[in-house]
């Protein structure tokens, strides 16, 4: 190769050309013809230093047509993501000739920095790419390095067949299982795991080539792609696959939700869709009967249910709490039950870790934390602002404080406020402190009337913070959400009140200031635990009202209750619609 004379490096072939480029220091980037090129520059450059050269006269340079190659796949070393440090890979053959390179053959390879190119990164210089999965945009990332085009549309994939659709599970959040990023992370669906990229070096890439599952769906998007090769497949068969991910709802079907039948997952077994088992993943009971107590206020749901009717004032939890909305009311689903864990995920955040799957919280406070932190993120941070929540649940109360306490201590006459309310807070009666001539604790009961007197306007409550007050309802909303106040925190240990709250399921009457109103009763949540601490779990009781039946749910478990047990039951949560005679 080295006794090789001008004219004759067109017989050879590329990589040996390089190798001989390389021998003598010289780059190896281009086609074949600039390859040829340049040694035969390089060698008219070294007979002219030599005065005994017989001058020869030089071929022009040519590029001989070579068959054409079939089309083949990365060598070892780029399959595996590694190679050696400062190795190029060779370019891939097609039948129009070798793919071309990148600009700078002497780069680092993807996904690693030079010594150089980190010193600039701590001086704070921007000199340093992006790997080809932490860019935004695949096709993007893709351009930047030179790489051709190879995405071609088909709807008749080879590997349409490979896709297993029971282990498919977009509940969960949405980063590579690799690397823990959330740009461009695609599902394999075929095993279901999550990979970033597409393009050569990346996650999903090796996968595809390590494995041998071949069909990603991106989960920003719904596209599905075919790896190693890249290309898009569209085909009408992904279209279930892409309701799971992102279920969508035509106004007559959210107008018809509250008649649905019962539908079946993948393995045949039927569940209620908008009634759906929510997972626990270690201790997030407390929130699991919240989402399904909220679930059954219409207007929220409805809400949610599209959208972009909340696209203008995104956040992370209102699009969490949005995509479990939709997940829970699809009719379409592999499987009756939904994870909340991506929900609960933005929760943590969103709260600084007060609420928490892995440690039991108040329903009752994540409701009230819940419903507030949905209104301010759709109002922008305008408390004052009408929302879907406020629209829903949000009466008037007017608070009277007696002068010389609380508020008033300063005044001499009784200062009155208007205020805004999303939930009424009942007071229980101490619980006793003996036992009855049996020997047995006496659990007291107490009709609902009783507790609601605390709203008469005239009877008075004692607070040492807040005074002496006397408290009317001004408004009722059209859902009115109701809290017993069951456990009480002292400076040792958080104790319940076993106090039985009687109160019926239909037909509960409330008075305010525009008339009275009649509610019934569509969500109540309970513990069922130990009296003295707060062990035990959330349950809640939800109506359904297709059926006109009620449902005891416990995360997971689903099952009939008789309407005499909700009504019986240790409840902290109660939730009622108003009947349309009310005239706000």
């Amino acid at each position: 190769k080295n006794n090789t004379r001008m004219g004759s490096w067109s017989t050879l072939k590329v990589a040996e050309l390089k190798e001989e480029l390389k021998r003598r220091g010289l780059g190896i980037s281009g086609k074949k013809a600039e390859l040829v090129a340049r040694l035969e520059e390089d060698d008219a450059g070294k007979d002219s230093g030599r005065p005994d050269a017989e001058a020869e006269p030089a071929e022009p340079a040519s590029v001989e047509a070579e068959p054409p190659a079939k089309k083949q796949r990365l060598p070892l070393e780029s399959q595996s993501g590694r190679m050696e440090e400062g190795t190029v890979p060779e370019p891939m053959e097609t039948a129009d000739g070798p793919l071309p390179k990148p600009n700078h053959v002497d780069a680092p390879q993807e996904g690693l920095v030079s010594e150089d190119d980190g010193a600039a990164a701590a001086a704070g210089g921007n000199d340093v790419d992006k790997g080809e999965h932490d860019v935004d945009d695949d096709e993007v990332a893709l351009a930047a390095q030179n790489k051709p085009d190879r995405t071609m549309t088909t709807s008749s994939c080879p590997y349409l067949s490979t896709i297993n659709r029971r282990l498919l599970d977009f509940d969960f959040e949405k980063a590579c299982s690799v690397s823990l990023s959330k740009t461009n992370v695609y599902a394999c669906l075929v095993c279901g795991r999550f990979f970033t990229g597409r393009g050569p070096s990346t996650h999903a890439y090796t996968h595809a080539l390590q494995i041998g599952h071949c069909m990603f769906m991106r989960l920003d998007s719904g596209r599905v792609f075919c790896l190693p090769d890249n290309y898009e497949v569209c085909d009408a068969s992904l279209q279930d696959i892409r309701h799971v991910l992102n279920p969508t709802f035509t106004e007559e079907e959210i107008a018809s939700m509250n008649s649905r039948g019962w539908s079946r997952d993948l393995d045949g077994k039927e569940y209620m869709p908008g009634l759906v088992g929510l997972n626990n993943m270690k201790a997030n009971d407390y929130a699991n009967v919240v989402l399904q107590a909220i679930l059954r206020i219409d207007p929220i749901r409805d809400f949610f249910l599209r959208r972009e009717n909340y696209s203008g004032a995104s956040t992370p939890l209102l699009e969490r709490f949005g995509e479990l909305v939709r997940k829970t009311n699809n009719s379409r689903a592999f499987r009756g039950h939904v994870s909340p864990h991506d929900f609960m995920q933005s929760v943590m955040l969103k709260s600084d870790n007060r609420f928490s799957m892995e440690k039991q919280g108040d329903p009752v406070q994540f409701f009230s934390w819940l419903l507030n932190a949905l209104h301010m993120d759709l109002t922008k941070g305008d408390r004052s602002k009408a929302s879907v929540i406020s629209d829903s649940l949000e009466g008037e109360i007017e608070v009277t404080t007696l002068a010389g306490t609380g508020a008033a201590r300063k005044s001499a006459t009784d200062l009155v406020q208007r205020v805004p309310y999303l939930m009424l807070t009942l007071d229980l009666p101490p619980a006793p402190l003996f036992k009855d001539a049996m020997e047995k604790t006496v659990i007291p009961q107490i009709p609902i009337g009783e507790l609601l007197t605390k709203f008469d306007g005239v009877s008075i409550q004692d607070d040492v913070r807040l005074g002496r007050r006397k408290m009317r309802i001004l408004s009722l909303p059209r859902f009115l959400a109701i809290s017993v106040k069951r456990f009480l925190k002292n400076q040792f240990f958080v104790e319940k009140n076993p106090t039985i709250v009687n109160f019926p399921a239909k037909g509960l009457a409330m008075q305010s200031a525009k008339g009275p109103a009649t509610y019934d009763l569509i969500a109540n949540v309970m513990h069922d635990g130990d009296a003295k601490e707060v062990q035990g779990t959330f349950k809640v009781h939800i109506h359904r009202k297709s059926e006109d039946i009620w449902y005891e749910v416990q995360d997971l478990t689903l099952a009939e209750a008789l309407p005499q047990v909700v009504v019986l039951s240790e409840t902290t949560l109660m939730l009622y619609e108003r009947k349309e005679s009310y005239n706000p």
